[in-house]
């Protein structure tokens, strides 16, 4: 744990230490990692563990046969509550429409909003689960899930709710977050959306969800920075913590403010300059660190190529995490992997420093939101048991191969959820 700041994140160069063991084996009960040894004696560990697993199955034995063993990933962005598709969409951005121009004619976030808007909360709740399984598959044991393609009070708790259902139905843990500022509706008069929002709708979510994180998309065409603050503010006042989509395609000062009110990440950053990469990696301010710094590379991959400077914030001794951002229009990825693939490729990243932002520092910013234990992404004594087997030898493969899942066998909270048959 050297190196990691009062949330448990790692920052700067602390992120390029893994802390890699040549072979161990690991116990596991009762949900927990209860022992790490080079070798434990199987007999010894059945005797140990008699009383404990009474009624229980007996003990099984994984032979890893020399794979990488390494705690599951956490995806801390997410959009995976949604309903319907953006495939046509996706078309007019191939043949050179941009995102922000199919944003301003009512499309994009948009287009999903009037879908969701249609479904029911069964039908919402039921499509989610179904992206939290395949990101089970994937690797991933805990998952951000934001709402915000309701955009009315009503629709936005409907979505709240629909997440809520299926995070009981499903073996992982889910961190909510409110993402009320998601768009702004053209159907209604801008001034009066945001201050229906900034009131009715955030006094809704007050009320049914305490202490929920509260997001918004700060970008032309979306919220001004202004209206984000607006809405933060009171949030803040609220006793919810704060999260922001920022410097996606334009810096509009965002981080700066986040660094000065101490919220909890500043996610996109494609678009920082210079200046905010260093206040995201200067010292802490009465003990608080700054925000993490959230890169989301499928973004860059699935829209215009443009991806964050994760070597610069890493350098400036940022906490950075990496997480999917899966949605129907810009990143349509449930696949950390995969994420942390295009984050060496394409954000400076090493397959180490990678690593630590998919697991550690995901699970600590996550852990901080939800007011959890952060008691997962680690492999030690009373760690929860969320452990993800690899087919790789070697760790740095993960992120230098793609294409196909790495992902052998997965564990959460000590159950075995998903393992691949042997061929």
């Amino acid at each position: 744990r050297s190196g990691e700041d009062a949330r448990g994140a790692r920052r700067g160069t602390a992120m390029r230490h893994l802390g890699v063991l040549d072979r161990a084996d690991v116990l596991i009960t009762g949900g927990r990692v209860a022992r790490v040894a080079e070798s434990i004696d199987r007999e010894a560990a059945e005797e140990s563990l008699r009383d404990a697993r009474a009624g229980e199955n007996p003990l099984r034995v994984v032979e890893c046969a020399g794979r990488v063993l390494m705690p599951a990933f956490t995806d801390c962005h997410t959009h995976a509550c949604w309903v319907g598709d953006r495939l046509d969409e996706w078309e007019r951005r191939l043949r050179g429409a941009s995102y922000l121009d199919i944003l301003r004619a009512g499309g994009g976030i948009m287009s999903t909003v009037r879908q969701v808007r249609a479904a029911s909360q069964e039908e919402l709740s039921d499509a989610l689960l179904e992206r939290l399984n395949a990101m089970l598959r994937e690797g991933t044991t805990c998952a951000e899930v934001k709402s915000g393609y309701g955009l009315s009070t009503r629709d936005e708790i409907k979505m709240l709710h629909a997440i809520h259902a299926a995070s009981q139905r499903w073996p992982g843990r889910v961190a909510m977050t409110a993402c009320i500022g998601h768009a702004v509706d053209p159907a209604e008069d801008r001034s009066s959306f945001i201050e229906r929002t900034a009131t009715e709708t955030l006094d809704a979510v007050h009320a049914e969800f305490p202490g929920i994180a509260i997001d918004a998309y700060a970008e032309q065409g979306a919220w001004s920075r202004e209206e984000c603050l607006r809405l933060f503010e009171r949030a803040s006042s609220l006793g919810h913590p704060i999260r922001v989509h920022a410097d996606q395609f334009s810096c509009l000062g965002l981080v700066g403010d986040g660094c000065t009110r101490g919220w909890l990440s500043i996610d996109h950053l494609e678009a920082s300059t210079p200046v905010d990469i260093g206040l995201l990696g200067a010292s802490p301010r009465n003990s608080t660190p700054p925000p993490f710094a959230v890169v989301l590379p499928c973004s860059g991959f699935h829209t215009d190529g443009r991806y964050a400077n994760a070597r610069g914030f890493i350098d400036a001794n940022a906490a950075v995490c990496v997480a999917t951002n899966l949605n129907p229009g810009s990143a349509p990825c449930p696949s950390l992997p995969m994420a942390m693939a295009l984050a060496v490729r394409r954000c400076g990243m090493t397959p180490a420093e990678a690593i630590v932002a998919g697991v550690r520092n995901s699970a600590a910013l996550l852990a901080a939101q939800a007011r959890w234990a952060d008691d997962s992404a680690r492999i030690e004594p009373e760690a929860r048991a969320d452990i993800v087997l690899l087919d790789h030898m070697d760790e740095r493969e993960l992120a230098h191969s793609f294409g196909a899942s790495p992902v052998r066998m997965v564990v959460c909270a000590g159950e075995i959820v998903s393992e691949r048959p042997e061929a």
